[in-house]
């Protein structure tokens, strides 16, 4: 079984910052991704970024130069640090990770989530 457990979110004012974490563990041979994804109230989910293959890095256009993510390989954690943060980015931040274990098969995890809430 893999899990995944985020933490670091909470209330911030409009234009602060707040950083996220990401730690899977249980039953993983590789991680072949890990990412963060936001679903706002009455909105589909989105990606907002994620590390591939423990480089590469992705990034919805919106978060660019605001948002970086960031990985330890070695905690199998990944980091979310969000700067100027806007109140329409108020939503519940979830970790998804892309796994395999030790029997190679493929595994795709979400963690519970953590609400960020961008408010004067």
């Amino acid at each position: 079984q893999v899990h995944v457990v985020e933490s670091g979110g909470g209330l911030v004012q409009p234009g602060g910052s707040l950083r996220l974490s990401c730690a899977a563990s249980g039953s993983i041979y590789s991680i072949n991704a890990m990412g963060w994804y936001r679903q706002a109230p009455g909105k589909e989910r989105e990606l907002v970024a994620a590390i591939i293959n423990g480089g590469r890095t992705n990034y919805a256009d919106s978060m660019k130069g605001r948002f970086t993510i960031s990985g330890d390989t070695a905690k199998n954690t990944v980091y979310l640090q969000m700067n100027s943060l806007k109140p329409e980015e108020t939503a519940v931040y979830y970790c998804n990770v892309d796994v395999l274990k030790p029997n190679l098969e493929a595994v795709n995890e979400w963690g519970k989530g953590t609400l960020d809430t961008v408010s004067s």
